[in-house]
């Protein structure tokens, strides 16, 4: 059976409430007092692979997790908010630019762990030690077997061409994998080049921006649209379907990893970091080691379909498939600097 999202739950005031009630039930007073049996999780993150990831954890250590789940900027406000007072331990979010906002703002720290350092690369931890990814999502580009060639979209400016004018859909520019994408655009480009390509995607767009990433490749698969910006998973989530009209869709949809520079595709992270009050460090750090460890390295790719970030791990057919595939070297610092300045080409655009 497909593997499916865990269903997130709803955003705005009554979310926020609940997770506050939430707090209240599962990271209250006895991790606050630093409960040698707890870690206290504060995730943005909505997936089952991630249940599991703590279950094998508690069965492994005997530690439980208790968690908090917000969107990014909420999760991040919550932290602020709570000051020297939070209860949270460990942080983690699927988004490269939110982790580096939430280090500038001192919500998480550096600490030295050689077990960690060793497991991930260089390249995907945070130069000043303050977190680093779990797991990597390339930002590619679904497109129409039938009427699209694989060289026709190999590089990311070919989407903002005059030859797939009225051709390509894409979701909204307030998603955080498009601003992560454009982020690194400005960063290679600069911002004039990035706002020209913008401004090409715009003219080129079949419809207005909308629904999520499966919309998108279902979009092509419908003939509405000829290429569509998509995360690599969600069309192995589709090809590995029961469902014999997502096989059919997929056997006319490819994907193509765009290059940006000849550097390779641009790929978004998931990262981890430790609190900067987090009242369990010692249980924390357990936990965040436990992330790059096989166990879990292997649930990221086997669940969600994530490429991981430790090198050796056994990877499914699906995902091994597209493994070897560059990404883009793009520092981690660069994630977070440029997102002010992706929002405001987007707003320049017209990309709503």
């Amino acid at each position: 059976m497909i593997r499916r999202l865990a269903i997130a739950a709803a955003l705005g005031a009554a979310f926020f409430a609940s997770a506050c009630q939430q707090q209240a039930e599962t990271v209250g007073g006895e991790a606050a007092t630093g409960d040698a049996g707890v870690v206290n999780l504060y995730t943005a993150r909505h997936y089952a692979s991630d249940e599991r990831i703590y279950e094998a954890f508690t069965e492994a250590t005997g530690i439980r997790v208790r968690k908090i789940e917000l969107p990014a900027d909420q999760l991040i406000e919550r932290l602020r908010a709570e000051g020297e007072g939070s209860p949270a331990d460990v942080v983690v979010i699927q988004d490269a630019g939110a982790m580096g906002r939430a280090a500038e703002a001192g919500l998480i720290v550096a600490f030295e762990d050689e077990v960690i350092d060793e497991r991930v690369p260089e390249h995907l931890r945070d130069p000043q030690g303050r977190w680093f990814a779990i797991a990597r999502r390339a930002r590619v580009v679904a497109y129409d077997t039938a009427r699209v060639r694989p060289e026709e979209v190999d590089t990311y400016e070919e989407l903002a061409s005059p030859r797939f004018r009225g051709r390509l859909c894409v979701r909204s520019s307030d998603n955080s994998y498009n601003l992560s994408l454009l982020s690194a655009l400005i960063e290679r480009w600069g911002e004039e080049r990035a706002l020209e390509w913008a401004r090409g995607v715009v003219a080129n767009m079949a419809r207005p921006p909308q629904g999520a990433d499966v919309e998108q490749i279902r979009a092509v698969g419908a003939g509405q649209c000829e290429v569509a910006v998509t995360n690599h998973y969600y069309f192995l989530r589709l090809a590995e379907s029961d469902d014999a009209a997502d096989q059919d869709l997929t056997s006319r949809v490819a994907l193509s990893f765009p290059s940006i520079g000849g550097q390779g595709a641009h790929f978004n992270l998931s990262g981890a970091g430790l609190t900067a009050h987090a009242p369990n460090r010692e249980n924390a750090i357990r936990f965040l080691e436990f992330l790059t460890g096989p166990e879990s390295q292997a649930i990221f790719a086997n669940e969600t379909n994530e490429f991981p970030t430790v090198e050796g791990t056994e990877l499914p057919a699906d995902v091994a498939r597209y493994a070897g595939q560059a990404a883009d070297p793009l520092p981690l610092p660069a994630y977070a600097a440029r997102q002010a300045q992706a929002q405001r080409i987007f707003e320049q655009a017209g990309w709503r």
